[in-house]
């Protein structure tokens, strides 16, 4: 008994720390690769695309290995690739794979983390149904299902951890080194496993002794409900970064429901009721459906992030528990997490290639929402009971009339968002789209919701500043101010329409610095501002921070960092090191302007200790909303060593900054959200 218990342990104890280091590394390597790359949500979708086909290569292997070697060859061919892989740690991305311009940053994402991770990952892929396949060959009789469950709680615990224990706490090199610390440990206890079984007897046992083969239509039903979550996990992380709180790191809240659904499903079977979750998906896929129409975003953040994590927990439970309750016999098992890979990858291929570079806008979840409903009926109706027929031909017909109510809610929905929109276009940055307001004389280039760019429409109004660039906010400031001391050059990081210019004169030069294709073509295009300032402009295509990095010093008078993803500056942009191009890059009495308006983020700690640490002087500059003059409310942090260009009198009304108490400066390796929410 004393020997089951460890040997049970022993093996609970593998599985548990590969799921663990499986989702550390997600975060861990791509908080590494995010700079690279713009700071782009895109990334982590691109990301989970590879970590599911990664996934989907190790189940494959496991299914072969199990299937087709014998148990001594199974212990010589996975003990030689534990042994190989460590070769791989630590692990860090080469500089080699820093994007060079504006190509496709889908590949060379895919391509940096197959080097980079490739092998470590797909090693710690293949521990979940491999050793799920020995303990049942060692524990004849004894379902192994359960280890599922507990490798899925690993993974919650991982992605738990990482914001809350490990960002805030060890920068990235560090957070490197304990993970292949403790890789090096799975290695270890894993071998031991694969030893141990070498003399074991062969899984696949004569055909009276295995479970009823599953036919095609079982393994395509496995799929389709493993892929349905996949596609709404992936998608509606990306409807609620767009359209309710453009929270960094929100991503954990549906990734750890998803997981948790999982846990929950095959930890044990009383988990999952029919009577209790059915009516939950009904109701919870209407409310996804529904709430985009209501307008969500003028609810109060806990209604609409309760109301749609859960209905995106019910519809998580209802694919997973039926995924639970169609688990084959053991003999099978290998193949049954094959097609749950496969699902996963298909969800993960849809969203992250297929929907940006074919979908002209975020359709995805829309389709996910509809699809889920399907496969649910297809899965639950022909194996329910009906005590009469008419009741499964009326269960038939509410399903069909549900479906249908969905997707024309969905259908509907989508026609009004492109409705009266010029411009609707996406690419892996997301979607931009251009509203010309005839009534009110104004244009507007939206990225997801927000607002990037208006210009007035009216002839005597066209070259006014609007929004954030206004007379009275601290970039328009710092531009007057610099501007009487003769030509001016002035940086801007991110285009937008192009409205800084407006400030341009003959002898002055803007160089903008730009990552996505989309919004030149739409500024150039779209808006006029480019084409009528007298100053002369260039455009530099691709992340600012590594273009700045290959440029000889540019001598600017103002820099201005106004490089937006969705609501809040990329981080990439808010270190020491990023500052410490700006400043290279900006003349000794030059001025930085930092735009740091944001609803969810406290900016101002990060850079105030940056100033500090070259000894700059900084000052914040808030201007009021002013909708006749297409002005919005901005805070922009000006940073300069020049002492005279604060005494000027229009920077009269400027705030000095306090140095935030025990706030650890943001470097590359080192930063944390969690430390500037507001």
């Amino acid at each position: 008994m004393k020997i089951d218990l460890r040997l049970t342990f022993h093996y609970g104890l593998t599985i548990f720390l590969s799921a663990f280091l499986l989702f550390q590394v997600q975060p861990l390597i791509g908080k590494m690769i995010l700079p690279w790359f713009g700071g782009s949500a895109a990334v982590w979708t691109t990301c989970m695309l590879f970590f599911q086909s990664v996934l989907l290569l190790g189940y494959l292997y496991a299914h072969w290995v199990v299937h087709y070697l014998s148990p001594s060859r199974q212990s010589l061919v996975h003990g030689s690739l534990l042994l190989i892989s460590l070769l791989l740690i630590p692990i860090s991305p080469s500089l080699g794979w820093k994007p060079l311009g504006a190509e496709n940053p889908t590949l060379r994402i895919l391509g940096l983390l197959t080097v980079s991770i490739g092998l470590p990952y797909f090693v710690l892929s293949t521990t979940g149904p491999l050793l799920q396949a020995w303990f049942a060959r060692e524990r004849s009789g004894v379902v192994p299902y359960r280890l599922f469950a507990l490798s899925n709680f690993g993974s919650m615990l991982a992605l738990l951890a990482y914001p809350v224990a490990v960002e805030p706490i060890f920068p990235t090199l560090w957070q490197s080194y304990l993970w292949s610390g403790l890789y090096a440990c799975f290695v270890a206890a894993c071998a031991l496993l694969a030893w141990r079984g070498r003399n074991g007897v062969p899984i696949v046992q004569p055909a009276q002794q295995e479970g009823p083969a599953p036919r095609w239509s079982d393994k395509v039903l496995w799929a389709a409900l493993a892929a349905c979550p996949s596609i709404l996990m992936v998608a509606d992380t990306s409807f609620l970064t767009t359209n309710i709180a453009p929270i960094p790191m929100i991503w954990v809240a549906p990734l750890a429901l998803y997981l948790l659904s999982f846990i929950l499903s095959f930890e044990r079977s009383g988990w999952y009721q029919r009577k209790v979750f059915l009516p939950f998906l009904v109701l919870g896929l209407g409310a996804l459906a529904y709430l985009p129409t209501l307008g969500i975003d003028g609810l109060p953040l806990a209604v609409s992030m309760g109301i749609n994590l859960t209905a995106f927990f019910a519809a998580c439970m209802v694919c997973h528990g039926e995924l639970a309750r169609l688990q084959p016999h053991p003999s099978h098992l290998t193949g049954y997490y094959l097609m749950l890979a496969v699902g996963g990858v298909v969800g993960g291929f849809f969203v992250g290639v297929i929907a940006p570079y074919w979908f002209n806008s975020h359709y995805e979840l829309s389709m996910g929402i509809v699809l889920t409903g399907l496969v649910a009926a297809l899965a639950i109706i022909p194996r329910m009971v009906f005590s009469r027929p008419l009741w499964r031909w009326a269960t038939i017909g509410f399903s069909t009339l549900a479906l249908l109510a969905l997707a024309s809610i969905r259908v509907v929905d989508h026609l009004a968002e492109i409705s009266g929109a010029d411009v609707t276009v996406r690419n892996f940055y997301g979607t931009l789209q251009v509203f010309n307001n005839v009534e009110d004389s104004f244009r507007t280039m939206y990225h997801g919701q927000i607002i990037h760019g208006r210009q007035n429409t009216a002839p005597d109004k066209l070259d006014l500043p609007t929004t954030y660039y206004s007379l009275e906010g601290g970039a328009g400031k710092a531009l007057q101010i610099k501007a009487e001391q003769g030509p001016l050059r002035v940086g801007v990081i991110g285009l937008g329409v192009g409205t800084l210019v407006s400030y341009g004169r003959q002898g002055d030069y803007f160089r903008f610095y730009e990552i996505d294709p989309l919004v030149v073509d739409i500024a150039h295009q779209n808006f006029s501002f480019l084409s009528r300032t007298a100053a002369q402009t260039d455009i530099v295509l691709g992340d600012a921070r590594l273009q700045l990095e290959r440029e000889p010093d540019q001598r600017f008078y103002v820099l201005v960092v106004d490089a937006f993803s969705g609501d809040s500056v990329p981080i990439h942009l808010l270190t020491v090191e990023a500052f410490a191009q700006y400043f290279r890059h900006l003349k000794p009495d030059g001025t930085l302007a930092v735009h740091i308006t944001n609803r969810f983020l406290d900016l101002r700690p990060v850079v105030k200790t940056a100033a500090d640490h070259f000894k700059k002087d900084v000052r914040l500059v808030e201007s009021e909303n002013i909708p006749d003059k297409l002005v919005f409310a901005s805070r922009w942090a000006l940073i300069s060593s020049d002492a005279a260009f604060f005494k000027d009198s229009r920077l009269i009304s400027a705030t000095m900054m306090t140095k935030p108490t025990g706030f650890k400066i943001w470097k590359d390796d080192y930063s944390s959200i969690f430390s500037i929410l507001k």
